[in-house]
């Protein structure tokens, strides 16, 4: 089955664990400017700080700026606070799933 480029799908196919996900969001982290994509490869990805930096670069909006902050959160280990942005986040805007798994990822460490 050839990996999806679309950056929604590829959400999808994270929060799903289909296989091929993380060499999908590698591949579309080299040449995409969508923050979200690029917080995706951040969390399964290991070592690559550049792509967080990348994203908050590219967030052109709240929404966007509040899904990199979240993601920051977590990754540096801070569950309170990636757990109080993220339940901000999603009181705004409900149908974010990747903000929503985040937080489920910070509850389960």
């Amino acid at each position: 089955m050839a990996a999806t480029t679309n950056p929604e799908q590829l959400i999808r196919d994270l929060i799903a664990e289909r296989t091929g996900t993380i060499g999908a969001l590698r591949e579309a982290a080299g040449s995409t400017s969508d923050p979200a994509v690029l917080v995706a490869a951040a969390l399964v990805v290991p070592g690559r700080p550049e792509l967080l930096a990348r994203a908050a670069a590219a967030a052109a909006c709240t929404r966007d700026r509040q899904l990199v902050a979240v993601a920051t959160a977590y990754l540096r280990g801070d569950g309170d606070r990636t757990l109080l942005l993220a339940r901000d986040h999603l009181a705004e805007h409900p149908d974010s799933l990747l903000v929503a798994h985040i937080a489920a990822l910070s509850v389960q460490r």
